[in-house]
């Protein structure tokens, strides 16, 4: 059983060797540990200071290209070299390495394919009270559009198992955290959330610049990855309520149109004639994203299987 934890860095020299140092060198159950890290186009030491670490693997990208591509160029690189398990934890040290053997047991029991460290977001005592709603909000959002329970949704301390990073696909170019949980979700994939510890915050959030920043990035892509895995329901859910919008002036003409002997407020009829054509256009809508999206399921299948295929003869010949 081999367990790779791999760290995406952005400019991370000074705070890499802390959070490398609680790493730890043993787990019951897994046989190998290795580091990997993805440096995200850095202009600092970080690549210099990894080595110096003797982190196992180090991954540079050319330019900075986001978070969402350095956790999923992790992916790739943790299946190419065998990982039957991958952590991903960040830079910043916000996340303790003694939790990695806490984080991985429902994995390693066969509990779950996916689990997620809960940072206990509505006490966290390093979140304004505004981002704390603001967080318990999202997280209900998107528990709402996967269909699962999930208390923290921002978390970044993961781990998946081999089958689970199989089936991951980030098309994000923000944040993996919310699209990943939608995928699992619409694909049933166990999930369990852990309790943990956090230490206090080393910088400031590079993610979050402010609350109206992480709004106008976290409700676009929480908008794209449900209508990209549940689209009949978020479509069906535009609709119906425009249907049902529609029949408010009807029911205000059959009124007046009873009341008053048929004369006048023929604007009302129009306007639910338009709000209903819209409306049922919009279900419409849903029904061809439906089927586009049961093509999506079938082509992630083909890739799922073409990756296996892949990786599996990769790991051969390591």
């Amino acid at each position: 059983m081999k367990l790779i934890i791999q760290i995406p860095c952005f400019n991370e020299a000074k705070t890499l060797p802390q959070t490398f140092e609680t790493f730890p060198a043993h787990i019951s159950g897994v046989d190998e540990i290795e580091t990997l890290i993805i440096d995200d186009g850095s202009s600092d030491e970080t690549v210099t200071v990894a080595r110096a670490l003797e982190i196992n693997h180090i991954i540079t990208l050319p330019y900075h290209q986001g978070l969402a591509k350095a956790f999923a160029m992790g992916l790739e690189s943790c299946l190419h070299r065998g990982a039957d398990i991958i952590v991903n934890t960040d830079a910043d040290n916000q996340y303790r390495g003694k939790d990695i053997a806490k984080l991985i047991a429902p994995i390693l029991s066969g509990d779950a394919q996916i689990t997620v460290g809960d940072r206990g977001i509505s006490t966290l005592d390093s979140f304004s009270p505004l981002k704390r709603k603001l967080q318990i909000i999202g997280s209900w959002a998107v528990s709402q559009a996967a269909g699962i329970p999930i208390p923290d949704a921002t978390s970044g301390f993961r781990a998946f198992t081999r089958d689970a990073a199989l089936r991951t696909l980030v098309h994000s170019h923000y944040s993996f955290t919310i699209e990943t949980l939608i995928q699992a979700g619409a694909r049933r994939i166990p999930v369990a959330y852990i309790p943990i510890q956090t230490n206090p915050p080393a910088r400031p959030s590079r993610l979050m610049h402010s609350t109206a920043h992480y709004l106008r990035k976290s409700i676009p892509a929480l908008l794209r990855a449900y209508t990209r895995y549940r689209p009949l329901r978020f479509f069906a859910l535009i609709g119906s309520l425009l249907i049902l919008i529609g029949l408010i002036p009807a029911i205000r003409f059959l009124y007046f149109f009873i009341s008053a002997g048929g004369i006048g407020h023929i604007q009302s009829l129009i306007l639910t004639a338009i709000l209903i054509i819209i409306g049922f256009q919009i279900l419409l809508i849903g029904l061809v994203a439906d089927l586009i999206s049961v093509n999506r399921e079938i082509l992630e299948d083909v890739l799922y299987k073409l990756r296996s295929l892949e990786y599996d003869d990769d790991e051969n010949r390591i």
